[in-house]
């Protein structure tokens, strides 16, 4: 047992364990006095490697409510139960993800200091790996409210819009690629509900009634999901309570931006219980059109979730989940940065906050939407899950459906300007079906635990992408469209075992293997009034094993260290937004890398001081990589490609301290570095420097073996944070928070324009909270500098652009839960 399970057997803690389990039942029943401190109830599940994992609802020494419940991620458990949480199956316990205050049926008063803990996820401290784990209340403290926003919490993780829309691509420990077109598995993975969502575009408006989130680096999928080379990134949702429980948030700041929450929870009869939560978000629009003085960015969404809780005896749970996201938003626009092609001057912007935009009638008339219409979005996602587990005594067995859609028109101006050189809109009509089955070990004392499962993933999507590019002439001058379906079908089996050793040692190992099928069909591209090209079909096979092996040692009651080698893989597929040529099609290859990870997680001053970290290196063997093909007499295009032999290695860390009464102090910090060893393939720059001088389109091959990779190699998150308790019936909190993300090339060996420049971004935010936990009011600030910063980039056409990020938002928010 962990040192914290251990404790609550101590004479000393028993009184403050019946009190919370008083106050459990007083709060189901609705009527009695508040316990004043830190209660917490807690339920243990456990870890493939053995460790303890709690189901925990507590509250800090300031008296603020933290849920972090563990187990299976998203039911009934949290971020502690995932990323590579070495567990052999999750145990499903539920605690109210939002309680209101914790009621006792007496008015006993309770001495409960020792229970306080000033750090989240104690039982974590005691599983070897570098998962970086997330409570909701510090997602709603640093305001992430969208994928993206997760980068301002975690270390060594970039996220970035693509071309300003809602789809994004991920970067972790420098493993990520750019994929415009959305129909390539991403190197990391991302999870609702223990749901993978193979497409990222799919998780657009699902950041609400968040009880968690955690990141894992990668290699992973030896203990569930699919095998995937980056990482993971998990979202953990409420669950229906067995309690009434409801609240609302509300959320306004500058440029009229809105962002309102609302859920009720509670039971339907005996064994069966709710949740629904929904979300608005409008306004917040902070870019204008110098021509016209035209507004760009307002959100338009709302969404939905509800869940169906069914517990029929007291070994099985049946959730059944659903959601749906309507989002009409506007987008951000690109600001060019350098003219590539033509002689045409770049808009003179007064203001980094401007940007040019066009549509033409005919361009409107053409994809079927208004004229003048705004880059923007049209979309809707809908889905469903099922799962169910069922204790057998000897092991337990989980089963997890879903099916996941989207449908998405996304228009966007990539020149940037007022002409019509770029402007591209595409359509997504895309579904997917998952079905896992794991099967584990039930008894969480026994030295050995065990893993064993297997995934099933299925899509099929249609895609079809417009492009305006009647200003861009000689060279082009007409409206065209591709248009490709994709057939995509996986199956992966899984295993991992453990086994504690005396001396608090313990063994690990993890096997995968998956087999992916893809293909490309009916792609066609067509020029308006001019030739139409077909294509035929094109498919690749991925079928690879995958693995992990690792130690840890518990050296210290305060001290693990671990080391693990494991090895990953991601599939093939195709590049075919703009297809010119049958060659483009050519599928590119799996990515497989080798990775070495050493890590520790210690708490030298318990309570006071925290300090975990992890070094890795990585050796990867045909890394895919965004790279560049010339077609003859058009250009240069994007296209994914691989890097036959490259490397990167790094570090991160958290600290987390205590140092005296109502300070309290985080600090991420990542660090990467990485070169590509063998890497023969157009030198974009060189190309564009080429025919800017000569006129004509000439391929310029370089190896770029030695060079960097380009990706950040220092990220910096963190916070510090004043809590000050006032007439013990509230709480004062306030402090600033910050991050920093280096310089970040777009293209291989880009400098210049072509590399992104780095940025420093402060925060800060005032809470008055009562001590119940009941309501709270908030005044924060984003961007307090106002600095002008460069969230990502990119070349369409004849310029390369950048996507900038939000200006100065000074906002409030007031919220409530009963």
């Amino acid at each position: 047992m962990s040192r914290l399970s251990t404790a609550l057997t101590m004479v000393g803690m028993m009184p403050v364990w019946c009190a919370a389990a008083q106050a459990e039942a007083g709060s189901a029943t609705g009527d009695a006095q508040g316990v004043p401190g830190n209660v917490a109830v807690r339920t243990t599940g456990t870890t493939a490697h053995g460790a303890p994992v709690p189901v925990v609802a507590a509250a800090d020494n300031a008296g603020r409510a933290n849920t972090a419940r563990v187990g299976k991620a998203g039911q009934g458990g949290n971020a502690a139960s995932h990323g590579v949480a070495h567990r052999a199956g999750p145990v499903r316990h539920t605690s109210p993800a939002k309680p209101g205050p914790v009621m006792a049926r007496q008015t006993t008063a309770v001495d409960v200091s020792a229970r306080r803990h000033d750090f989240a996820y104690q039982e974590a401290q005691h599983i070897p790996d570098a998962t970086t784990r997330i409570t909701a209340e510090r997602l709603t403290e640093r305001g992430v409210v969208t994928l993206r926003g997760l980068e301002r919490v975690a270390p060594n993780l970039t996220i970035q819009s693509i071309n300003g829309t809602a789809s994004t691509n991920f970067y972790l420990r420098g493993v990520g690629f750019n994929d415009f077109t959305q129909n390539n598995m991403a190197p990391v993975l991302t999870y609702v509900d223990d749901v993978a969502f193979p497409y990222s575009s799919m998780m657009n408006g699902m950041m609400f009634d968040l009880a968690g989130a955690s990141v894992t680096p990668g290699p992973v999928g030896t203990e569930h999901g699919q095998s995937d080379t980056g990482g993971e990134v998990h979202l953990h949702t409420n669950d229906p309570t067995d309690a009434w429980h409801f609240g609302a948030t509300e959320d306004i700041a500058s440029y009229a931006r809105s962002r309102s929450e609302a859920y009720i929870s509670g039971p339907l009869a005996r064994g069966l219980s709710f949740r629904l939560a929904g979300q608005t978000q409008h306004g917040g629009g902070w870019q204008t059109n110098p021509l016209n003085g035209d507004h760009l960015g307002d959100a338009d969404l709302w969404a939905l979730r509800g869940k169906l809780r069914w517990k029929p005896d007291a070994h099985t749970t049946i959730l059944l989940g659903g959601h749906f996201t309507q989002d009409n938003s506007e987008v951000v626009s690109a600001v060019p940065v350098h003219r590539l092609i033509g002689k045409q001057p770049l808009p003179d912007m007064a203001s980094w906050q401007q940007a040019e935009w066009s549509s033409r009638p005919e361009f409107a008339h053409l994809i079927g939407r208004k004229a003048g219409i705004k880059p923007s979005e049209h979309n809707q996602f809908w889905g469903a899950d099922l799962h169910i587990d069922h204790d057998f005594g000897p092991l337990t067995v989980s089963a997890i459906s879903a099916f996941e859609t989207e449908r998405q028109g996304e228009y966007t101006d990539q020149d940037g300007t007022a002409l019509s050189q770029a402007d591209t809109y595409r359509t997504i009509d895309a579904n997917t079906f998952t079905q896992e089955l794991r099967l584990h070990s039930s008894n969480t004392q026994d030295k050995l635990q065990w893993v064993v499962g297997a995934h099933y993933q299925r899509t099929r999507m249609n895609q079809r992408f417009f492009f305006d590019y009647t200003d861009y002439t000689p060279a082009r001058g007409y409206m065209m469209s591709t248009t490709f379906g994709l057939n995509q079908e996986s199956l992966s089996e899984f295993g991992h075992v453990s086994y504690r050793l005396p001396h608090g040692v313990m063994i690990w190992g993890g096997l995968l293997h998956e087999r992916d099928e893809r293909s490309i069909t009916g792609l066609q591209s067509q020029i308006f009034g001019g030739v139409t090209r077909n294509f035929h079909g094109e498919s690749t096979t991925s079928d690879q094993f995958a693995g992990q092996v690792g130690v840890s040692w518990q050296m210290l009651q305060h001290a693990l260290v671990y080391y693990k080698m494991s090895k990953g893989f991601k599939p093939g597929g195709f590049t075919a937004n703009n297809t010119q040529i049958q060659a483009q099609l050519d599928p590119f290859k799996p990515e497989t890398v080798l990775t070495y990870e050493a890590g520790f997680k210690s708490d030298p001053i318990p309570d006071k001081l925290r300090i975990n970290g992890a070094a890795f290196y990585n050796d990867f063997h045909n890394q895919q990589i965004l790279g560049t093909v010339l077609i003859p007499n058009y250009g240069p295009l994007s296209e994914i490609t691989n890097a036959p032999k490259s490397e990167s290695w790094g570090f991160e860390g958290t600290i987390e301290a205590h140092p005296f009464s109502h300070l309290h102090l985080t600090q991420n910090l990542g660090w990467q570095r990485g070169n590509f060893q063998d890497f023969p393939t157009v030198n974009r720059a060189k190309t564009n420097a080429y025919y800017a001088q000569h006129g004509v389109w000439k391929a310029i091959n370089d190896n770029f073996g030695g060079v960097d990779n380009g990706q950040p190699k220092l990220t910096l998150n963190g916070s510090a944070e004043w809590r000050q308790p006032l007439a013990r019936a509230y709480t004062l909190e306030f402090g600033p928070d910050w991050q920093y993300r280096g310089s970040q090339a777009i293209t291989p060996g880009g400098t210049g324009f072509y590399r992104l420049p780095p940025y420093f971004l402060l925060g800060a935010h005032v809470s008055f909270r009562s001590a119940s936990g009941r309501w709270e009011a908030t005044v924060y600030a984003r961007n307090i500098l106002n600095r002008r910063f460069a969230e990502s980039g990119g070349q369409a056409t004849t310029t390369y652009f950048y996507i900038p990020g939000e200006p100065r938002f000074i906002g409030g928010r007031i919220s409530c839960a009963y």
